[in-house]
């Protein structure tokens, strides 16, 4: 059965490959998950220069509410950006900001093909000979981005330039005015942490870096050599300081249950693959800040996605499920850090 979306994209693509003939697109399906984005996978057909051509290609789409408002063009630039580099990334083709095409604005990738993402498969037991190189290669990855140099790539013009010793006031300021309008109940164990957090204030970042935003295991794609070929779900992306970036996959949520950074190996660990790739250096008292404050991010974000069900915004189970599942969790990864559970 032919998904509604086909012939309107398809139509769009004809308007970006005038070229081509015969633009056909088929097997449009929706993948699980995508709660900042709607993403489809979808195969093109062409023809062009008398021979006939076949692509695989993701469309991310914008949903009527999102678990986290974002800009679909930082997301789209930070990809082209990264594409060709150190850091493995798909090849961005086209973005559309206006809503006529498919009704919100989207944008169109290559589908890196034949890899996993999901850290249940990953930890099931098959791939535990592969987890150190899926280690040594995650934080080296994350290692790249810290290095490099976002008025280099371009990326000045796209995203705010904090001064190095704003960095840290503007995300939490940006993430308390987040339970200031999402929370649904109120949060004792977050605003405690938001509280010390103001009260105990880190020093400047070593440099301005391009923060991933939401760089944990789960969101790149491995192979069964534990090779990594593309980091993925650039949606929060912005500048500032590294270890924002760094402390994000220590929050103990992301340990799945393994007592392990990133269900991987020991912190310690991951902090020195990070700081040899960066060249960067993990201050620990700076690194706890930061781990903090995403543990208190991250429970921003479940009562962000609670607050766009129980609105009625977007009523997907995706939306309600983390609210559902982590906020208790949540509430206990804060206490742990803060070393009161």
């Amino acid at each position: 059965m032919t998904h509604p979306l086909e012939p309107r994209l398809a139509s769009y693509v004809s308007g970006r490959m005038p070229q081509a003939s015969e633009i056909a697109v088929s097997g449009l399906e929706r993948i699980s998950g995508g709660a900042s984005r709607e993403t489809y996978r979808f195969r093109l057909t062409w023809r062009e220069g008398g021979e006939a051509h076949e692509r695989r290609l993701i469309l991310r789409r914008d949903p009527p509410a999102s678990l986290i408002d974002t800009e679909r063009r930082v997301e789209f630039e930070a990809y082209r950006a990264f594409h060709g580099s150190a850091v493995p990334v798909p090849a961005m083709l086209w973005l559309e900001e206006a809503d006529g095409p498919l009704d919100h604005p989207f944008f169109i990738a290559e589908e890196l093909v034949g890899f996993q993402a999901a850290p249940a498969m990953l930890f099931a037991g098959g791939y535990d000979a592969v987890l150190p190189r899926v280690a040594e290669r995650k934080w080296t990855i994350l290692g790249e981005i810290a290095r490099a140099n976002p008025v280099a790539l371009g990326l000045d013009k796209i995203m705010d330039a904090p001064a190095l010793d704003a960095c840290w006031r503007r995300e939490l300021d940006h993430w308390e005015a987040i339970f200031d309008s999402d929370e649904a109940e109120p949060q004792p164990i977050a605003r405690a942490a938001i509280r010390w957090l103001k009260r105990h204030p880190p020093p400047p970042a070593q440099k301005l870096s391009i923060v991933h935003g939401d760089y944990r295991t789960g969101n790149f794609l491995y192979d069964e050599a534990g090779e990594i070929h593309g980091v993925l779900d650039w949606e929060m992306a912005h500048l500032g300081d590294p270890l924002e970036d760094l402390a994000w996959g220590f929050n103990p949520i992301w340990q799945f249950g393994r007592g392990l950074a990133g269900g991987l190996v020991p912190q310690d660990q991951a902090i020195a693959i990070w700081e040899r790739a960066s060249g960067l250096v993990a201050d620990p008292a700076a690194l706890h800040w930061w781990t903090l404050f995403n543990s208190m991010k991250g429970q921003g974000i479940w009562v962000g996605s609670a607050r766009a069900f129980i609105d009625g915004g977007n009523r997907e189970p995706i939306m309600v499920y983390p609210a559902w599942w982590l906020l208790n969790a949540q509430d206990r990864a804060i206490l742990k850090v803060m070393g009161k559970l």
